[in-house]
């Protein structure tokens, strides 16, 4: 027996673990302080009324004969996948039901995605970048390379920033992105497009934070470019749409123009899953009615407030920052060119306030801060205020 040797490549997961320990630390010695939690990337509020009472209802068909259900399909019950293509729909995306595959969340079809290609291919991975995209291909043996994201392209990498000398098979983009913020036009995605196809090379489009946008000139997905079903697949979910990180349920687009990958997909996954629960697949339909659209639209506008917060006070302290107004997620440079951890501990010590390094997302993310909207808005404005008395001026 051999085990994959590929795992020992893999950077120590240390970033969560070490904030974990340093804020547990701080806790004990200071009993009497009171720590806001700015950098957890998990929703808070919960599911909405449309949700539970469709969840409620499946549990009851579940408890008779007459509507009980053993197994599903692997690729999702219709009646999902019809409330998905309607959604698709209203932003003038057309999609056919066999494109669409309910998941369990984006990031396990991030990872499981790599099936279907070969390990010799090349990756192409923003910096700084969800660590998921690099350890999933490290874990293949796949070569990595990095485009760079930084201020200078407003941490939206362009393909005029690609090495000349690093190919690319599998490239991804994450918009609006994680850790940064910043999000995508629709000419800056068709660069990426005609580029994809004319490498012949595949998008893996991560679109898990499209809800937060609300530009219609922005693109919410990437098959709103043209070309894109010819060289793209997406990936969502709706943790963060609609507070499913517990319950886990996403989708991924595999369209029919990517030619053999549709019944590979197919295929992987008839292999390889047993599909998401009937119980969460209705609740996951009840987010697409008109109810559930309204309801969820009322949580993504708190955390969209408490984000506009945090970018105001950001602007009154003269701080730097990107994200925050079609994402939930805020790119701050650290002041007073502070290094990443020393900046954490700095606001952690003198204004217990927890982010997240963004060294921690890779070395371009040195020298930055993340913080996102996802806490109370109570605590988020006296976070604020803690803020304003270290920095404004």
């Amino acid at each position: 027996m051999n085990i994959n040797a590929n795992y020992d490549n893999l950077e120590q997961s240390y970033l969560f673990s070490t904030i974990a320990k340093k804020v547990n630390e701080y806790i004990n010695n200071n009993p009497d302080k009171k720590v806001i939690r700015l950098g957890i990337g998990d929703v808070t509020l919960p599911l909405c009324k449309a949700v539970t009472d469709a969840l409620h209802k499946a549990v009851d068909e579940m408890g008779v004969q007459s509507t009980f259900r053993g197994y599903g399909p692997e690729q999702g019950y219709d009646f999902l996948r019809e409330a998905v293509q309607g959604y698709y729909k209203k932003h003038s995306v057309n999609l056919e039901l066999d494109e669409i595959f309910i998941s369990d969340g984006a990031k396990s079809d991030l990872g499981n995605i790599l099936d279907l290609f070969d390990t010799n291919n090349t990756v192409l991975v923003p910096d700084p970048v969800y660590p998921v995209y690099v350890d999933t291909n490290i874990m293949a043996g796949r070569k990595v390379n990095f485009i760079n994201a930084n201020a200078e392209n407003e941490f939206l990498p362009g393909v005029k920033d690609i090495d000349k000398n690093v190919g690319a098979d599998i490239i991804y983009i994450c918009s609006p992105n994680n850790p940064t913020g910043a999000v995508y036009n629709k000419t800056q995605l068709k660069e990426w497009v005609d580029y994809a196809l004319e490498k012949k090379a595949v998008i893996l489009f991560d679109s898990a934070y499209e809800c937060f946008i609300s530009d219609p000139e922005l693109p919410r997905s990437i098959y709103e470019i043209e070309g894109a079903k010819n060289c793209a697949i997406e990936f969502c979910s709706l943790s963060k749409t609609a507070g499913f990180t517990g319950t886990r349920c996403g989708y991924t687009i595999v369209p029919m123009n990517l030619g053999k990958l549709n019944k590979m997909w197919v295929r992987r996954q008839t292999t390889k899953f047993n599909g998401v629960p009937y119980i969460v697949q209705r609740g996951a339909e009840a987010v697409f009615t008109e109810e559930g659209q309204k309801e969820i639209g009322l949580n993504i506008a708190y955390y969209k407030n408490n984000a506009k917060l945090i970018s105001d006070t950001l602007n009154e302290c003269g701080i730097k920052h990107v994200g925050g107004k079609h994402s939930p997620y805020i790119w701050l440079k650290c002041p007073n060119n502070m290094k990443s951890w020393e900046f954490f501990d700095y606001l952690l010590n003198n204004a217990q306030i927890v982010g997240t390094p963004g060294a921690g997302f890779g070395k371009n993310g040195e020298g930055y801060f993340r913080l996102t909207s996802f806490g109370s808005t109570e605590n988020t404005k006296e976070a604020m205020e803690r803020l304003k008395k270290l920095f404004k001026s």
